[in-house]
């Protein structure tokens, strides 16, 4: 199945699904003391939304200049999306057109395209100095996605990166581990490193980081339904109450998700379900297990699902295969199906194996249309 020419946009004036009474959401989106002067005017009266072709789709992670080898092993493992990071030199509606045109020429669509610059910001998500120029940033990027015909794209609000302690050995495979009683412990993004006690030099109220999602999610969400983009938001990777001093209290539970996607209350915002992070929160702290979050939100919310498994919920869990974890991935594939997910489910961090990438991607990919054949065949049933 592709989509490369996706149908009609559809035209939509609210969200389907939360449609909050007003004054529910005013007192929802300035409950963390947001001053009225900082929201912008209101959203666009109408909102574009692409609609997909059904069906899940599975995707494979792949880079913005595959080789010819890249390409056919793609094409061996039967992937027919792929989901690409974009380098700085491509971060163009000309240089997203380019990379489409490499995988279109070998029959495989591009479903989003990635930009390490903008994907995770804490000038945004702790509101430090130059945040309106990130802010400004995304918005031109939404628009690059938009003219080149990209409908989605996924967003992380996490202020101080995704923490580990070291790795670990997994059957036999090493992975990344994360230990809240370790002395390593570690956040790392965009080649930054955060650092206990204080990664940021204070403590960071809660009521701040909900004040700065809401500061970026209404700029920004006129430009997505302007450009007919979707934008998933991606959960706090792990989902610890507070590390280094910042709260991770939006995108760490079901609560949190559900007042975002109000406070946006826009067709365009949803969901990246990082599955392996849903699973690192257990449900002591996320509150709804994967499956329940799919069945809650809905293909209309939910449009990425990261296929990952760990070892336990926390406070200590390492990374490992889907089928040596403690959640029963197939309840994931079988949600979706009842749901008629038709957006994109795409293997996440996995353990290193021997032969590297190629093999680590085969294991995976294999894994899932596996899991993907029984869901189908049981609900043709």
């Amino acid at each position: 199945m592709n989509d490369r020419n996706p149908e009609q946009p559809v035209t939509e004036s609210a969200d389907p699904v939360f449609q909050p009474d007003r004054r529910e959401f005013v007192k929802l989106a300035l409950g963390g003391a947001i001053a009225t002067a900082l929201l912008p005017a209101a959203q666009t009266a109408v909102a574009i939304r692409y609609k997909n072709a059904p069906g899940i789709k599975l995707c494979a992670q792949a880079s913005a200049k595959p080789t010819d080898d890249e390409l056919l092993f793609l094409k061996q493992m039967g992937a027919e999306y792929v989901s690409v990071g974009s380098t700085p030199d491509l971060r163009t509606a000309d240089g997203f057109r380019q990379i489409q045109k490499r995988y279109a020429d070998a029959g495989i669509t591009v479903w989003n395209i990635g930009n390490t610059s903008v994907h995770n910001m804490p000038e945004v998500t702790l509101n430090l100095p130059g945040r309106d120029e990130k802010i400004e940033e995304y918005k031109q990027y939404l628009r690059n996605l938009g003219a080149a015909g990209i409908r989605y794209t996924t967003y992380a609000h996490m202020g101080n990166g995704i923490w580990s302690s070291g790795r670990a050995e997994i059957r036999g495979a090493n992975a990344r581990e994360f230990d809240m009683a370790s002395p390593n412990k570690v956040g790392v993004w965009d080649g930054k490193k955060f650092y206990e006690p204080l990664s940021h030099g204070r403590v960071f109220s809660q009521e701040e980081i909900w004040d700065n999602y809401t500061y970026f999610i209404r700029q920004v969400t006129p430009v997505a339904e302007e450009n007919g983009v979707r934008i998933g938001i991606h959960p706090d990777d792990p989902p610890v109450p507070v590390l280094a001093g910042v709260p991770r209290c939006i995108f760490a539970n079901f609560e949190g998700y559900k007042r975002a996607m109000e406070i946006a209350n826009s067709p365009n915002v949803g969901i990246c379900l990082c599955c392996g992070c849903w699973n690192e929160g257990g449900p002591k702290l996320m509150h709804k297990d994967p499956a329940e979050m799919i069945r809650y939100f809905g293909a209309e919310k939910i449009w990425k699902l990261h296929f990952r498994n760990v070892s336990a919920p926390l406070p200590h869990f390492v990374e490992t295969f889907m089928d040596n974890g403690y959640y029963d991935m197939y309840k994931i594939m079988k949600a979706a199906r009842e749901v008629n997910f038709d957006g994109i489910i795409i293997l996440d961090h996995t353990p290193s194996v021997v032969g590297g990438h190629y093999p680590e991607q085969a294991y995976g990919f294999a894994y899932m249309k596996a899991l993907l054949n029984r869901a189908n065949a049981e609900a043709l049933a």
